[in-house]
């Protein structure tokens, strides 16, 4: 594989004066030696990145950088600059500018390369070799390792001229080598280290121990939006500050290529926390509970000094973050002392919550094919065969098929992540492969519930048996799967998985011959169930209940009713307090009156955690109004023969829906029905507090707490 960079990817000259115009000398270099496929598309990529956080550096240093579908190897282009050139950089213009190009899919050696570049980038040597360099030749070299910062002095030193002509040759042949080091204005002009890029420690003394019994302890997490360049640049410039101020600083840097957990005992025992990202932090509940600094990840390459310095007064202080609230079920599977009740609610919970995005991809799709191709788009063709761009009908097969294939990875998704809440990673083979044959023997969903179950159960008791040191090794991968595989296929296919199926077939039939007044109780009991936690286990249970019904090529009519249904009654509490908010606003504070906006949304797209918030300051009023509502809208969607193949959309999928005049109608009277509730209630509790006319009390502030704590919507 040629190398990332070459001689003919360094210009010593640059002469662009805007951002834009050096990324495009750059790349055209790339372009010419065939490593970029599209230069419009490459450069369009690289802009976006550059939208989202200027790539300037303190100490003259500009790094675009992008991932683009573009790029057929990683490569890296170099650039110096005269003049220098501006990036966003708070010290002023760059005159060192390194373009970074990866594939979309580049694998983790080259990133890790990339990486190294980045790190390299914080030596002061490194960035005043760059500046003194006199041919692209070495330049390319010096980059990419081959020669250190002290061998390229020499070989500069080597091609100077004998006599006093030096200066002028080298600034005849070097513009920038000669000039940046006078001229360029940068903290790294010159590599003395009191001007590298990373400050100096500015602890205050008197925040530290003055007889510690071991140094200062900090764990640290940077990432950044593409994890090639920022992350490990802010990781060098954090570590090197932390040996400048004396303290044992370790950093996790969750880039491209992947990234390492910090051992837990590291994380336990440390005295704070620095975090320098740009995209979420992985796993962020880790460092809950401890004095906590966190930033951009240019704070950390640009101030790591400060940050330090923040986190240890922030430790004299005292002042630490939340405890780790209780992870959702996909994080974790059960705490000491919990109750098997509890335990198993969190594990079915954890394969419900990876399973819902398979429920609504696959069921829009499916929905979109049925409402563009009618009702017999099951029975077309395959699009591999039969496929015309110019046909309405091949358009709703390629819908319809690519949802169906969605939807056949519902019950092994189930299967596998209940097996991971119990058992974590080593779960996962023998849940999917149980989820899978229980879609083989027509065992359905409660086949999928219990292959999961069955999975991490036996997972889980091979981990327990005790094993020679030699096997260890093979164990997570080749012995557990091996061994757990055969055992959850066992049992599925010639213990359990028959009386299932069976069962999964009464069901089916059962709900198929619901009519009359059995259905209109159904409806009620499920708009009870979606309403009374907004978003919790109970509501997910009726979700899950409903989706499972149509989570086949060809649901039955009552499935598809029971689906328009849940639906309706979710979307009703938030609606009905929006309404509430709008017609009795003196009944509601502040906070809940501008909440009540933002309801009108949520509950339109059918997310029933718009409500939480004021479910949260007045539970007693609001839930029993809104269940209220929601078993009246339930009953209605039943009576009146609704039907829906979708899983999630609100009002947007209403076009999908059957009977959709009499589905809005009984949304409309849920919602009216527990706006009108609501308001009585409140009216005879009086003006809220914290209302025109009212006193501020404890309300206003729930309702806050209850809008900051949103959960976020999943399902409905």
């Amino acid at each position: 594989m040629s190398e990332m960079i070459t001689a003919d990817l360094v210009d010593l000259d640059l002469s662009a004066d805007t951002k834009e115009a050096a990324a495009r000398a750059l790349a055209e270099r790339m372009a010419a030696l065939g490593r970029v496929t599209d230069l419009a598309g490459f450069l369009a990529d690289v802009a976006t990145r550059e939208a989202q956080m200027p790539t300037g550096l303190d100490g003259g240093i500009g790094i675009p950088h992008c991932r683009s579908a573009h790029v057929t190897e990683p490569t890296l282009a170099f650039g110096r600059s005269a003049a220098g050139i501006d990036f966003g950089a708070a010290d002023g213009p760059a005159d060192l500018v390194f373009l970074i190009a990866a594939p979309a899919g580049a694998d983790d050696a080259h990133l890790t390369i990339l990486s190294a570049l980045a790190r390299q980038l914080m030596n002061a040597e490194f960035t005043a070799a760059l500046r003194s360099v006199a041919d692209t030749a070495t330049a390319a070299a010096l980059i990419r390792g081959d020669v250190t910062p002290q061998e390229a002095a020499a070989v500069q030193t080597e091609a100077a001229p004998p006599s006093g002509e030096a200066a002028a040759g080298s600034a005849q042949t070097s513009p920038a080598g000669a000039a940046a080091p006078a001229e360029a204005g940068t903290p790294d002009a010159a590599p003395a280290p009191s001007e590298a890029p990373a400050p100096k420690d500015t602890t205050d003394p008197a925040t530290a121990d003055p007889t510690p019994e071991h140094p200062f302890r900090i764990v640290a997490v940077t990432s950044c939006p593409t994890g090639i360049a920022h992350t490990y640049m802010a990781a060098e410039a954090l570590e090197n500050a932390g040996r400048e101020a004396g303290v044992e600083l370790v950093v996790e840097t969750q880039g491209s290529a992947g990234f390492t957990r910090l051992d837990p005992a590291l994380i336990a025992a440390a005295d704070g926390v620095i975090l320098a990202h740009d995209v979420p932090v992985r796993d962020k509940d880790r460092f809950a509970g401890k004095p906590t600094v966190d930033v951009g990840v240019k704070a950390g390459i640009n101030r790591p000094g400060e940050l330090i310095t923040g986190v240890r007064q922030k430790a004299a202080r005292g002042e630490t973050t939340a405890p780790a609230a209780a992870g959702t079920p996909v994080e974790r599977s059960g705490e000491p002392g919990e109750g098997y009740g509890t335990k198993l609610r969190k594990w079915l919970m954890s394969g419900v919550s990876y399973m819902v995005p398979f429920v609504a991809a696959g069921g829009l799709l499916i929905a979109i094919g049925f409402a563009l191709g009618g009702y017999k788009v099951n029975k077309a063709p395959s699009v591999m065969d039969h496929f015309v761009w110019t046909q309405t009908a091949s358009w709703a097969a390629l819908m319809f098929q690519i949802g169906g294939v969605a939807f056949a990875f519902l019950v092994p998704v189930l299967a596998g992540y209940i097996a991971y809440g119990i058992a974590d990673r080593p779960g996962l083979v023998p849940g999917f492969v149980g989820g899978s044959i229980a879609l083989t023997i027509n065992a359905g969903f409660l086949g999928g519930l219990a292959a999961g179950l069955i999975s991490g159960a036996v997972v889980t008791a091979i981990q327990r048996v005790r094993i020679p040191q030699a096997l260890r090794g093979i164990m997570p991968v080749v012995v557990i799967p091996l061994v757990s595989s055969a055992v959850v296929g066992f049992l599925m296919f010639v213990v359990i998985g028959k009386p299932i199926a069976t069962a999964q077939k009464g069901m089916t039939d059962w709900l198929s011959g619901l009519s009359g007044a059995n259905a209109v109780l159904l409806g009620a009991l499920l708009g009870l169930m979606m309403c009374f936690d907004l978003g919790g286990p109970v509501n997910k249970v009726a979700y899950t209940f409903a989706t499972a019904g149509i989570a086949v090529a060809d649901p039955s009519d009552s499935a598809m009713k029971i689906m328009a249904a849940v639906m309706a009654a979710g979307m009703v509490p938030p609606l009905a307090m929006a309404l509430a908010t709008t017609v009795r606003g003196r009944l509601f504070t502040e906070t809940e009156r501008e909440n009540g906006k933002a309801a009108w949304v949520l509950g339109a797209s059918f997310i029933s955690e718009g409500a939480i918030p004021f479910a949260a300051a007045d539970p007693l009023r609001v839930i029993p109004s809104a269940m209220v509502g929601g078993a009246l809208t339930g009953a209605l969607s039943m009576a009146f023969g609704a039907t829906l193949r979708a899983p999630h959309g609100g009002v947007f999928v209403v076009p999908l829906i059957g009977n959709p005049f009499l589905y809005l109608i009984a949304v409309a009277a849920g919602v009216c029905a527990s706006t009108a509730l609501v308001v009585t209630l409140k009216t005879l509790r009086g003006s809220a507090p914290g209302a025109p006319g009212g006193e501020t009390s404890e309300h206003e502030q729930a309702a806050r707490a209850g809008s900051t704590d949103r959960e976020q919507p999943v399902a409905a």
